[in-house]
């Protein structure tokens, strides 16, 4: 899973300016008066332009600055006086409107990839889990868009072109009515269609990863290791997939694969025994976890800023010696005795980079030991090994009775939480080590954490359908307000163009910086016909300085108009693909909220926004 350093903040430090920057409300204050001032400019020119015409220049700016303010004046009136049972009046209207628009065949479309997806979807998969949900979660969202796409887009033109919208007009009806209904409307349709399919995808992924297995009696083995009875063999094929398991004087569990394990008990003695596989674990699930600040030792000791680059273009993981001293450092905090009374449950999600093959099969040994984060009382832990894998997992429950090292070499027993735990703050430091030379992990911020609950799996898939509905809200919202002066395709290609760019906000950026190579689009253009690599050279001449001054022009336009338009991608990130959702972690309540705040406040601008559009709309004409 990625988590970004914004993941982390609190709700409060999101909003108010600090040590990350200005804040949510920061921006807020700097972009509302620029778009206010925008269209105040934009309706003062045209309303000029318009009495110019007529009266001549003097008249005519004198004029359209009177326009401007009578239409501020109307707009206070009718947005103080717009009353709730006119506007749920309409949106009633635009539900009877969604269904005479044959939604319904969302809704068959969606049921029809649920029944035969299961024929297409690998069950071979590494994790099953992951392919499942982001199957659903892709899928929803993308139906759910196109519905709200269609449905907001195309109802105004509609009503205007076939002249039904007089006879609402005609009524004690205010523009801002017309418009909260119909967005009101037909986001309590999308609605239901989220709740409708969260449900079904619910069961579906439920249903689809449940399986049973036994124990297959030719592979039982048994054995008495320090007075304990031991048994190991191999579960029976299910899913197309089968587990080893070990058990110690009759309970035990099965190794890790396709990302999931099983409790086995030992029912019975000796050759009459049998054996009880439990339900699978771990395979849709909603880690509540602690996250610690990470920093890096480099190979001689000395700290750093960040590990070493091991190539990857992807920069979000530092990468770790093995053989050396280099090190990853986590710093958690909060650490007592009443959060985890028998010691730390850790769980690390590392990335193994090979410098040569080895036992591909094999994972990397690693080190980890624990300290107390004040230098001056130097006590470290034992070091533990553990053994990574690409793409794995693992756990290690640190007990709270430990042991260090004397300086005679010998070990003494240490109390976790009286010797390794600061007790001003609660904080302990985990030192992860790669022991293997010419080998490195890859870490990042949220890749070692302790496990301290499992939260409920079905409120976290509701949790990610959140985030698809506050993105059909926005949609809803855009294509209501390009509605109101668009025809109905140029607004659907106008709102589908907000959510391409509200997607590409990353990439906008850097091509507006120079990041990206081969330059802006015209350059890029003369590149292709020439057949030349991005990373060569282009012929400086003026007729390239003004390709590349036009690019630098365009790309900072579009970047301008990514502060205008909802990041998607941002609302996105707890359901994509590296994201906790489907990489089976709790969704940060507080991410949830700042994802809310940010919708509704487009949905309230943009709102207002397509009221002045419709005001200043001739609809009789």
């Amino acid at each position: 899973m990625v988590l970004e350093d914004d993941y982390f903040l609190t709700f409060m430090q999101w909003l108010l300016p600090g040590r990350q920057g200005i804040g949510a409300l920061g921006w807020f204050m700097i972009w509302v008066p620029i778009v206010a001032l925008l269209g105040l400019l934009v309706g003062f020119v045209r309303a000029t332009l318009h009495y110019t015409a007529r009266d001549g220049l003097a008249s005519g700016i004198l004029e359209g600055f009177f326009a401007v303010a009578r239409t501020i004046d109307t707009a206070v009136k009718d947005l103080s006086q717009t009353s709730a049972r006119r506007t749920f009046a309409m949106a009633r209207l635009a539900v009877q409107e969604s269904l005479r628009r044959l939604v319904l065949v969302v809704f068959a479309v969606f049921l029809l990839f649920v029944l035969f997806a299961g024929w297409f979807l690998d069950v071979n998969s590494d994790n099953p889990a992951r392919l499942y949900m982001g199957f659903v979660l892709g899928m929803n969202n993308m139906l759910l868009l196109l519905l709200a796409l269609v449905l907001s887009t195309f109802s105004l033109p509609s009503d205007i072109r076939n002249r039904t919208i007089y006879t609402v007009v005609t009524k004690p009806v205010r523009p801002s009515e017309i418009i909260l209904g119909r967005v009101l409307g037909f986001s309590f349709v999308g609605t239901v269609f989220v709740v409708v399919m969260c449900l079904i995808s619910y069961v579906f992924v439920t249903r689809g990863l449940n399986h049973e297995h036994g124990v297959d009696p030719t592979t039982v083995t048994r054995q008495t290791v320090d007075g304990a009875s031991v048994v190991s063999g191999q579960t029976t094929e299910d899913l197309r997939h089968v587990h080893t398991f070990t058990l110690r004087d009759g309970q035990g569990r099965t190794d890790i694969a396709h990302g999931h394990w099983h409790e086995v008990e030992q029912v019975g003695e000796g050759e009459n025994a049998t054996f009880v596989v439990g339900p699978p674990r771990d395979t849709l699930q909603a880690r509540i976890a602690d996250y610690g600040r990470l920093r890096f030792l480099g190979r001689t000791g000395k700290e750093r800023a960040t590990a070493y680059n091991v190539g990857k273009e992807w920069s979000y993981r530092s990468y770790v010696e093995g053989g050396t001293k280099s090190a990853a450092i986590w710093r958690f905090r909060g650490i007592t005795p009443e959060r985890y009374p028998e010691g730390l449950p850790l769980e690390l999600n590392l990335r193994v980079f090979r410098t040569h093959k080895g036992d591909v099969e094999k994972g990397i040994v690693g080190l980890l030991k624990l300290r107390h984060p004040d230098p001056a009382v130097n006590t470290e832990s034992e070091t533990f090994t553990f053994t990574a894998q690409e793409f794995q997992i693992d756990n290690l429950f640190i007990d709270r009775n430990l042991r260090a090292q004397k300086s005679d070499g010998t070990l003494k027993p240490i109390d976790l939480f009286e010797d390794l735990v600061d007790k001003t703050d609660g904080s302990v430091e985990v030192i992860v080590q790669c022991a293997e030379p010419a080998q490195y992990f890859g870490m990042a911020e949220g890749d070692v954490y302790l496990r301290a609950r499992d939260g409920s799996f079905f409120w976290n898939f509701v949790k990610g359908h959140v985030a698809i509905w506050l993105q059909m809200v926005l949609v809803v919202s855009f294509g209501v307000m390009f509605s109101t002066f668009l025809s109905g395709i140029v607004a659907m290609v106008a709102t589908l163009a907000t959510v391409v760019l509200g997607h590409t906000v990353d990439f906008v950026t850097e091509l507006a910086t120079g990041e990206v190579p081969g330059g802006g689009a015209l350059e890029s253009s003369v590149r292709i016909v020439r057949q030349m690599n991005v990373s060569a050279e282009i012929d400086a001449n003026v007729g390239t300085q003004l390709l590349q001054g036009t690019d630098l022009v365009g790309s900072n336009v579009v970047r301008f108009m990514t502060f205008l338009v909802p990041n998607y991608k941002e609302l996105s990130r707890t359901i994509a693909e590296n994201g906790p959702l489907v990489n089976g972690f709790d969704i940060f309540n507080t991410l949830l909220a700042r994802q809310c705040l940010t919708t509704f406040v487009f949905v309230g601008v943009v709102v207002l926004i397509s009221y002045f559009f419709l005001k200043t709309r001739e609809i009789a004409a």
